[in-house]
């Protein structure tokens, strides 16, 4: 497989110096977008800071005991005491879901995803086993022993509106970005031209251990070892090319803004099949989770 498509510090999307000096712990990308870096992942706080009880949204929710970091982050950025309007999942893999449970349960907050994701969410069906085989890394060798098994939010899960709306975000719109994960979305904004890719694509080798801990920056497809299908994969970082993001914020790796990301982005999109898909593997030519969507299709 050739290498990877490199970005550099400069690419970020954030000032740290900013973010030192805000000292929340945070990354800032737009006044009313910020990430917290939590392990190996990311999860995004949408709403200006002092945002009130309710007038902001948790986007994903990162590792198991990762609550306590959130809450902390959120605090820190919002104000003691202010929940989130929502929680929206661009999917339900273990890294993306980790804290959900106790934060929807302690918020009181409904959570919003994709129809195709809800079995993951409410304990009706486990992911397919990772692909431990493919990326050539710890991250990907260990992937056999990640978690598959569901969580169960059942009691306050919502289904994305058909129309493309994302709730309490208005200006937001989600994608339909199949491949990582059957029901996976990313986030849309166009009037900064502010992307949410969730894992559809990643700024980071995450099969790789060090890279996933040191975010060495590169363009990357999305995490080989949970990937059950190339060809949505690939069409889905089209469809993200083609919006010519501004600001990429990705679920692993740092944010990236500019030029440079977007022409890395297209490189991606054109070479996906060089640099993105592996040789071989379990779901290479034989997609995983195959399901009928046409009952849920994807907005204009």
């Amino acid at each position: 497989m050739a290498q990877q498509i490199p970005l550099s510090d400069d690419d970020r999307a954030f000032d740290p110096d900013r973010d030192a000096e805000r000292g929340d712990k945070t990354h800032e990308v737009a006044p009313d977008v910020a990430y917290r870096r939590l392990a190996i992942v990311n999860v995004a706080f949408i709403g200006l800071p002092g945002a009130a009880d309710r007038e902001w949204v948790l986007v994903d929710a990162g590792l198991t005991a990762s609550a306590g970091f959130i809450r902390a982050a959120a605090e820190e950025r919002f104000g003691a005491g202010s929940r989130p309007a929502a929680i929206v999942l661009t999917h339900g893999h273990f890294d993306h879901v980790g804290a959900l449970e106790t934060l929807a349960e302690e918020w009181d907050a409904p959570v919003y995803a994709h129809p195709l994701e809800h079995p993951y969410l409410d304990s009706s069906a486990a992911y397919p086993p990772g692909d431990p085989s493919v990326g050539g890394g710890a991250m990907a060798a260990l992937s056999r022993f990640y978690p598959r098994d569901p969580v169960n939010v059942g009691a306050r899960l919502r289904a994305l509106p058909p129309d493309g709306g994302v709730p309490h975000l208005p200006g937001w719109r989600w994608i339909a970005t199949p491949g990582h994960s059957v029901g996976h979305v990313s986030l849309w904004r166009e009037r900064d031209r502010l992307l949410i890719a969730g894992d559809a694509f990643v700024t980071t080798r995450q099969e790789s251990a060090y890279a996933a801990l040191t975010q060495e920056p590169e363009m990357h497809g999305p995490p080989m070892y949970f990937t059950v299908d190339w060809d949505e994969a690939e069409a889905s970082v089209r469809r993200l090319a083609a919006l010519e993001p501004e600001i990429a914020l990705t679920g692993h790796g740092e944010a990236m803004a500019g030029p440079h990301m977007r022409a890395a982005l297209h490189a991606l999109a054109e070479r996906f099949r060089a640099v993105a898909v592996p040789a071989q593997g379990r779901y290479v030519g034989a997609p995983a989770c195959v399901e009928d969507r046409s009952a849920y299709p994807a907005p204009d």
